[in-house]
């Protein structure tokens, strides 16, 4: 069929998401997109599900205004379910009309070869390229000539302190190194007060602290067609991970069970030193909690466990490039609408009014140049400039599931005790097996 020769080059994990919803009837918009229905695939917000209920019905109001046409959006809840429903779709060559994908699953998608690739013509339809922050770009393709993915928000990952604790314990300013992170974790733990807050049982955090420690040692994890996860950088950053539970015993046991908003949640209660991973999203959560007036924001680490320095070929990664991407599928009979969809999200208007809503950084540049004198964010503007792209390859989604799966599994022995090292290894040496194999296949 059409997409064979996509599905072929991914293989049997090309990417995610197909939907019962067909890709609409003909082409529209510019007002005349009466009767019709774009299809929007979105994930989830577990954090503040109603307020985002209510972001939605504002928009498809606001959409029917403009073209005449609905807006049905369908969300999924984890990486696994939106990788499975890109290929789904792919498959079929029908379903969603535009995807809002995570930054790290543009390569995926763009592997397949069903979405358009977006020219002067797109660009032009949705404001120009320059209407987007440059950073925000560096995902969007393989290069400047072929890309498909259009900025929509940008989520560069910070930690959140408690300002007052670490002024109690004694602690002049944060960490800048993981072991500095662990060594201060522990001066704040003291009966029910923790130094870390960790959303292990997430369905994203965790791969995230593995892939940076890595980096920041000078191991890509993907290095050219060679997956490099059996490399003693990876081991080192899974120990220090499980081990802030069950060695240093600076997080709170019932984190075993805890997603993000939940270690958010935690954190806000005023009784945890640091929550180790988090973006601008957590502000309203932090300012209607008990450490309002008493948190700020700082850089993850950047010098890897172990050591005091970055090594000579590691790389200052105080984030992924993150946030979330719009694409348009290629199949769909909706393109015009799609991009007037997609117009309408990215505006300076609407994008402000996302980022009051939920916390999600501008891609817009009018948008974020507005936010500029709030200094609450200049750690957040500083990660990004520091952000790394992940590798650019239709494999990573598969890579990324696979590091994330060696928590998972490890997850029940976390309650009993440190993890033993024949365990791990074996684990890491599985998703390792899985992301060779996905590259070999990967074109």
């Amino acid at each position: 069929m059409r997409y064979g020769r996509a599905i072929a080059l991914a293989g049997a994990t090309v990417l995610v998401a197909a939907m019962t919803a067909c890709g609409g009837g003909d082409e529209g918009g510019g007002g005349d997109g009466a009767g019709k229905t774009l299809n929007v695939l979105i994930g989830a917000n577990t954090q503040y599900p109603e307020e985002f209920a209510a972001w939605q019905k504002s928009i498809s109001d606001k959409f029917k205004a403009q073209t005449g046409a609905e807006v049905k959006f369908e969300t999924f809840a984890s990486a696994n379910d939106e990788l499975t429903k890109i290929q789904t779709s792919v498959v079929a060559g029908s379903g969603p009309d535009v995807y809002a994908v995570g930054t790290t699953f543009t390569p995926t998608a763009y592997s397949t070869g069903a979405f358009v690739k977006l020219g002067d013509e797109e660009w032009k339809k949705i404001g120009g390229k320059e209407k987007f922050v440059p950073a925000t770009l560096g995902i969007s393709g393989p290069d400047d000539q072929n890309q498909v993915g259009i900025p929509w928000v940008s989520r560069p990952f910070v930690m959140a302190y408690n300002t007052e604790l670490l002024k109690a314990a004694g602690i002049d300013k944060p960490a800048t190194t993981w072991d500095e992170l662990t060594a201060q974790a522990k001066q704040l733990t003291k009966g029910d007060q923790y130094g870390l807050a960790i959303a292990y049982k997430d369905n994203f955090d965790p791969w995230k602290f593995v892939w940076g420690m890595s980096t920041q040692a000078g191991n890509p994890l993907v290095d050219g067609k060679t997956a490099k996860l059996q490399d003693p950088t990876v081991k080192k950053a899974y120990e220090t991970y499980f081990g802030w539970l069950t060695t240093d015993k600076v997080v709170d046991p019932a984190a075993i069970g805890w997603t993000n908003p939940q270690a958010v949640a935690a954190f806000s209660k005023g009784k945890t030193g640091y929550f180790a991973l988090t973006t601008a999203t957590a502000i309203n959560s932090l300012d209607q909690g008990a450490v309002k007036g008493k948190w700020a924001f700082t850089l993850l680490p950047t010098v890897p466990p172990g050591a005091t320095s970055r090594p000579a070929n590691g790389v200052e990664a105080a984030s992924i490039l993150s946030g979330d991407n719009l694409l348009v599928a290629d199949y769909s009979k909706n393109k015009d609408l799609a991009f007037e969809y997609v117009k309408l999200v990215t505006d300076q208007e609407q994008q402000l009014d996302y980022y009051k809503k939920f916390g999600n950084l501008p891609a817009n540049a009018a948008a974020l140049d507005t936010l500029k004198s709030d200094q609450k964010l200049a750690p957040l503007t500083d990660a990004a400039q520091k952000s790394v792209a992940t590798p650019f390859t239709g494999a990573w989604a598969d890579i990324q599931l696979a590091l994330t799966n060696v928590a998972v599994q490890t997850l029940p022995d976390l309650a009993k005790g440190p993890v033993s090292a024949a365990t791990l290894d074996g684990r890491i040496a599985d998703a390792q097996k899985k992301a060779q194999s996905s590259l070999d296949r990967a074109k």
